[in-house]
């Protein structure tokens, strides 16, 4: 396989810090329907990304295989119900408990990846998700309620979860055959013509909706999507659905800091603690141990 031009974590961190944006840009639009929301975020996508595709990359359409359009299609419509449940989830639970669920997906990812392609599971990677877990979970100690609306919220946002893991893994697959331009317009598109006959059978409004909306329907587009998602697609071909779902770990403690600064959600000491134990279990999953032992060598 081809090297990448940068090492795959950078993207993947500058994605982190974008989908980090994804609930607070959500929760900033008011009285709009979830499907809607997800339905312009991923329409928004495509129409930025349409020029670009049909004057580069329209060839790669003709050299698809039957699976490669099935895995996409079913990746989309996993991303569009994902989007569905997960932004629901925030008109009942907090961002801070939402996002935390929704990272939750080491728990899916390494089942799937051993299942559908035979990854091995070490210790290490087992002992470093089980540690980011634990910090996710503390993030938001104080704010989880196992009862009413909030269990409700929490519920969906962990299904939303599966299903964003569930699309990594689809897209694990395509991503080792085609551009990231390509599988990402097939999977977007899909997603949109999902959410779209979603929003139709729910009899939700399209609009008119203030222009404010307006605005943040495009940054979701723009941030958590094209730099967010795009860069997380563009990973994938070199690195596992695994090291994705311990990255996006982060995602609750950007999600957290900025709820605090717009919505006023203070931070507990729990969850400062937590954000600190997730970082160790990243640390201990991405950390290179001869790249260690290098280290301590020159070191010493």
């Amino acid at each position: 396989m081809e090297k990448p031009k940068i090492h795959p974590y950078i993207p993947i961190i500058i994605g982190v810090i974008s989908v980090s944006a994804s609930a607070i840009l959500v929760k900033l639009i008011a009285g709009v329907d979830s499907g809607v929301i997800a339905f312009y975020r991923m329409l928004f996508s495509i129409l930025i990304m349409s020029p670009l595709f049909f004057m580069k990359y329209t060839h790669e359409l003709r050299q698809l295989k039957r699976r490669d359009w099935l895995f996409s299609i079913i990746a989309g419509i996993f991303l569009a119900f994902h989007f569905i449940l997960w932004f629901e989830s925030l008109r009942y639970t907090s961002v801070a408990s939402s996002t935390v669920l929704v990272t939750l997906q080491p728990i899916f990812a390494f089942a799937g990846t051993y299942f559908f392609f035979k990854e091995r599971i070490s210790f290490k990677t087992l002992m470093s998700g089980f540690i980011a877990i634990v910090g996710s979970v503390l993030i938001s100690w104080g704010d989880l309620k196992v009862s009413g609306s909030a269990f409700y919220g929490d519920m969906l946002a962990l299904i939303a979860c599966a299903l964003v893991t569930g699309y990594l893994l689809f897209g694990q697959d395509v991503r080792q055959r085609l551009s990231l331009m390509t599988y990402t317009m097939l999977v977007y598109t899909a997603s949109t013509i999902t959410l779209f006959v979603y929003v139709l059978i729910k009899e939700e409004s399209f609009g008119p909706y203030p222009t404010n909306d307006w605005f943040w329907f495009v940054l979701l587009a723009v941030i958590p999507n094209l730099l967010g998602h795009n860069l997380f697609n563009w990973s994938l071909k070199w690195v596992s659905t695994n090291v994705l779902s311990i990255a996006i770990l982060f995602e609750p403690i950007g999600a957290a800091i900025l709820a605090y600064f717009i919505f006023n959600e203070h931070l507990m000491l729990t969850q400062v603690i937590g954000g600190a134990i997730v970082i160790a279990g990243i640390m201990l999953f991405v950390v290179d141990e001869k790249m260690l032992k290098k280290l301590f060598q020159k070191n010493s």
